[in-house]
């Protein structure tokens, strides 16, 4: 497997960039003066970045699509005040060549650590039947690998390998302190909604190459993945009590809160109110940080506008 040349965040004015990058978009468009061209937006762990291909253009759309890992030659330009790539040639590479991690960004953290962590709240479970499905999802080998690498989201919150796990144990971890605050909250039906309100994300998206939907999630989505997820494994069960079924099926059906959040249902238990409000914090938590480190806002106070967000964050006087 061959290592990866040079990172977009490293290019600059006027260098020479031989190099592979994923496909994140392309698309075909025509000069004034009638001539094809092709818009290449390139993408690694570090970044994005706008390309070119101004000559060949018809020939060079059949090699690749989006999606695909590229190995590009070119030159790296100022264009508008952003370094822009124009490509002379392009090769397809294979997947087995290269390693996915280069491509797309990750968690900043040991993953195995992360699961390791989230398997200790697991273990600490006291009600038997809730312990029993837990297990059964978090020893199971195929979820477990899913689990540590599917994102929480494609464009808004921990949009990054890894992502569901970090993301999901950051909502557990608030939930115990919650839970100490608030003595009349079921800690174990709290617990164990909070580590599966999001399982069906890990077949909602796809993350081979590019993040995006899966057909089953677009059609479906991660809420209803969830429930039936659950539903499977609680079938699969001998003697699992109705009453905790129902509850946990409420809260992962709830955790987006409003109906036009998605959410089938609103809460109306303690539990489901509180796995809603704390994955919303953790969720605009990072959405808010990731955005304020963007460095296309580095010269303002301010960030970029946001259209999840619907508004602009200031991030502090820039000393």
């Amino acid at each position: 497997m061959k290592a990866k040349e040079i990172y977009l965040k490293d290019i600059k004015q006027g260098d020479k960039v031989v190099s592979s990058f994923l496909v994140n978009e392309k698309n075909m468009a025509f000069s004034l003066k009638g001539s094809p061209y092709l818009n290449v937006r390139l993408k690694d762990r570090t970044g994005e970045l706008d390309s070119k291909v101004w000559e060949n253009a018809v020939e060079m759309d059949k090699l690749f699509r989006k999606g695909d890992i590229i190995f590009i030659e070119g030159r790296a330009a100022n264009y508008k005040n952003a370094i822009q790539i124009s490509i002379t040639n392009i090769r397809k590479l294979s997947p087995d060549d290269v390693e996915a991690g280069d491509y797309l960004p990750a968690v900043n953290a040991d993953v195995d650590e992360l699961f390791n962590e989230m398997l200790g709240y697991i273990a600490s479970i006291k009600d038997k039947s809730l312990r029993a499905l837990l297990d059964s999802f978090f020893q199971e080998e195929e979820t477990v690998s899913l689990f540590k690498r599917a994102p929480a989201a494609k464009g808004f919150h921990h949009i990054y390998l890894g992502g569901l796990l970090e993301h999901t144990l950051s909502v557990v971890r608030l939930l115990q302190k919650t839970a100490d605050h608030y003595p009349e909250l079921n800690r174990d039906m709290l617990m164990t909604g909070g580590i599966l309100h999001d399982i069906g994300k890990i077949h909602e998206f796809s993350y081979q190459s590019i993040i995006d939907y899966s057909d089953e999630g677009r059609l479906i989505g991660h809420i209803v993945m969830g429930v039936e997820m659950i539903n499977k494994k609680i079938a699969a069960m001998d003697d699992f009590p109705q009453q905790l079924a129902l509850e946990l099926r409420h809260i992962i059906l709830s955790h987006h809160g409003e109906f036009e959040y998605g959410s089938p249902k609103r809460p109306k238990t303690l539990e489901a109110l509180v796995v809603h409000y704390i994955d919303d914090l953790d969720a605009k938590f990072n959405a808010f940080k990731t955005l304020m480190a963007d460095p296309g806002s580095n010269d303002s106070d301010w960030t970029t506008y946001n259209r999840f967000l619907e508004r602009f964050l200031y991030k502090g006087k820039t000393l």
